[in-house]
């Protein structure tokens, strides 16, 4: 007589576990939607928080720069005591651009009027002062722009500049030649600005040029997903009065 044993069971199968599996998907997803969102939830995040340009007011329709002033009273030595500088670049995040811009108000320098023109003149801007609204892109900039080493940029006028027809309560339109030194490098410009003198006496300069940073030799800053033009903004609105 033989005896047939039962099937010997098998013990259930381990069930897999699936969480690793979701966490890492999750992880692909919101790295996804960083690389995508990211940059516009940056780019919105920036919307208003640049300064407005340091705009010129309008010239005054009969004033010239064709001829020396014929009022004596603007002869002489005026030191700049007030004002704002900065500068404006584009930041392209993704394709996007986002305009930044950096302020200070310590400025100074002085200007000399001599024969009814303008025949000299220094503007100086402490660039550790120069600021955003955001630390760390400030600490860039000094560092980029040698701001230990080389710690003011300076504008110096190398050419007479007629003042005729500036006269008290009138704004004239004018081109300013100069030298542009920012980090230890000396470079030609030309600004285009605007002088405002007003009926009390102070003389507004106002005006902006466009920089290379290449030739400042700048290297303008490329984290990958966020980088900045070559190109950018000087800008600045001072204000003299007779020493």
């Amino acid at each position: 007589m033989s005896t047939t044993s039962a099937p010997t069971a098998r013990p259930p199968a381990p069930r897999r576990r699936r969480w690793p599996w979701l966490l890492l998907a999750a992880a692909v997803v919101l790295g996804l939607l960083a690389v995508l969102l990211g940059p516009r939830l940056y780019a919105r995040s920036q919307e208003g928080r640049a300064a407005a340009p340091l705009s010129s007011p309008a010239a005054t329709a009969a004033a010239t720069a064709t001829a020396a002033a014929e009022d004596r009273a603007l002869d002489g030595t005026w030191r700049v005591g007030g004002g704002t500088a900065g500068y404006r670049v584009d930041e392209v995040l993704n394709g996007r651009d986002v305009t930044v811009t950096g302020r200070t108000e310590q400025v100074g320098g002085e200007l000399t009027v001599a024969g009814g023109q303008l025949t000299a003149g220094t503007v100086t801007v402490d660039l550790a002062s120069v600021t955003t609204d955001s630390g760390a892109r400030d600490g860039q900039f000094r560092r980029l722009l040698g701001v230990e080493a080389n710690p003011a940029a300076t504008f110096t006028l190398t050419g007479p500049v007629p003042l005729g027809g500036l006269d008290a309560g009138t704004t004239l339109a004018v081109t300013l030649p100069g030298t542009l030194s920012i980090n230890g490098r000396e470079r030609p410009v030309q600004v285009p600005a605007t002088v405002e003198r007003a009926a009390a006496g102070p003389v507004t300069v106002t005006g902006a040029a466009g920089v290379t940073w290449a030739d400042f030799d700048v290297q303008a800053p490329d984290l990958g997903f966020v980088s900045v033009e070559d190109t950018g903004t000087v800008e600045f609105a001072v204000t003299a009065t007779p020493a």
